[in-house]
């Protein structure tokens, strides 16, 4: 697996360039400006709360020695909870809402590299890429959340935190991988394919999730460009994978 996720974060290289190319600038501007209205509202929702669940938690701890330390773990990892949670309903938000505009991405990088394929394509319309986006965002937020809660549990735990740090990272890279590579996969493969295609590919969804994370850790310019350069990676690596597993029937 860790050679896939390599490659998959290695598919980023060219990525600006191959946009630029193909002129596909002008598709990301309605879901650059989702990303960022979203960023804001969630980073707000988010410096409220912090103090709110980390107050919650530490109502756990009813006696009275130790509380100041255990009040003080509280409000840390009461931070953490909510910019988890945050960065999870912020991916998904975006993902789901940019689906009809991120398909178009994928089918002209597509075309660019392996010719006009319309006619073995799934057809589907904005409105369906768009349930289909939401469908399968749902369905990752659900089984990110119930990953996640467990492991954010873990905090209170020394040594033991750091690791699950870890793998909360590893975790959102999966499902941000995920969202990106179902782009192309939804006009060749139905719902359920998709699902399976990508739990048999988890390496190449973790390798471009990771860039994902890791780019909405840069201020501003981070949100502005995650969507253009993970969908660009992604589809050149879920197409290379679709056209070399032979997942798409040619027609002679």
């Amino acid at each position: 697996m860790l050679k896939n996720i390599i490659l998959g974060i290695k598919e980023y290289a060219g990525a600006f360039e191959l946009i630029s190319k193909l002129k596909l600038w002008r598709y990301f501007i309605i879901p650059i400006l989702i990303s960022v209205l979203t960023a804001i509202f969630i980073g707000i929702e988010a410096y409220v709360l912090s103090d709110n669940v980390g107050g919650f938690i530490a109502k756990i701890w009813v006696w009275d020695w130790g509380k100041e330390t255990f009040a003080s773990i509280s409000n840390f990892v009461g931070g953490i909870v909510v910019l988890v949670i945050g960065l999870i309903l912020y991916k998904h938000i975006i993902m789901a809402l940019s689906a009809p505009f991120m398909s178009p991405v994928s089918e002209k990088i597509e075309k660019y590299y392996y010719g006009d394929l319309k006619h073995l394509h799934r057809k589907t319309t904005n409105s369906e890429q768009l349930i289909r986006g939401i469908r399968i965002n749902l369905r990752n937020l659900g089984k990110e959340l119930l990953i996640t809660i467990p492991i954010l549990l873990l905090k209170f735990i020394p040594i033991v935190n750091i690791f699950s740090t870890i793998l909360l990272f590893v975790v959102q890279a999966y499902y941000a991988g995920f969202g990106n590579m179902d782009y192309t996969l939804e006009r060749h493969l139905s719902y359920k394919e998709s699902v399976d295609f990508v739990s048999k590919n988890k390496g190449f969804a973790i390798g471009n999730g990771i860039v994902f994370m890791l780019f909405l850790f840069i201020p501003i310019v981070g949100i502005i460009v995650v969507l253009p350069l993970s969908v660009t990676a992604s589809s050149r690596k879920t197409l290379k994978l679709l056209h070399n597993k032979h997942e798409i029937v040619y027609e002679k």
